[in-house]
């Protein structure tokens, strides 16, 4: 899809900080990192969503993950890291191609933990845990 920038950058047709490539993926730095050393990993085929990539494709993006963050962290000196996806528009994916986010992080750096995304909600609203467990079985 040549309109969307991540697979302009897979295709090596628009400039990236690329820190690693296979056969599958990419890495490369974001271009408006939250700190210094913050890694996307992408599938080289456009996805918009997680759904949407293949299982080897996925299983590549993981293994990157694994292997990029201590990297990372050793590079920018980084005590640990915040992984994570925004898997969609209302999850606050801004480009729609599927990308991991590698956040180096340091003690006291007044970032908080993913749970702060969205704080809790006030009761567990009309559905029980097990009712809902049950529906996400059903839809597998």
């Amino acid at each position: 899809m040549q309109e969307c920038i991540f697979c302009q950058i897979a295709d090596g047709e628009a400039p990236a900080a690329t820190v690693d490539e296979t056969e599958r993926t990419v890495a490369f730095l974001d271009a408006k990192p939250l700190t210094a050393g913050h890694t996307l990993v992408i599938p080289r085929t456009h996805a918009e969503s997680i759904e949407e990539i293949l299982p080897e494709t996925a299983h590549e993006i993981m293994d990157q993950l694994r292997r990029l963050a201590p990297a990372i962290e050793r590079a920018v000196d980084a005590d640990a890291t915040t992984i994570g996806f925004n898997n969609g528009r209302a999850a606050g994916q801004e480009i729609p191609h599927v990308h991991g986010h590698i956040i180096p992080r340091s003690r006291g750096d007044g970032g908080g933990p993913i749970h702060v995304v969205r704080p809790r909600e006030s009761g567990p609203g009309d559905q029980s845990p097990d009712e809902i467990a049950d529906r996400i079985a059903e839809l597998l």
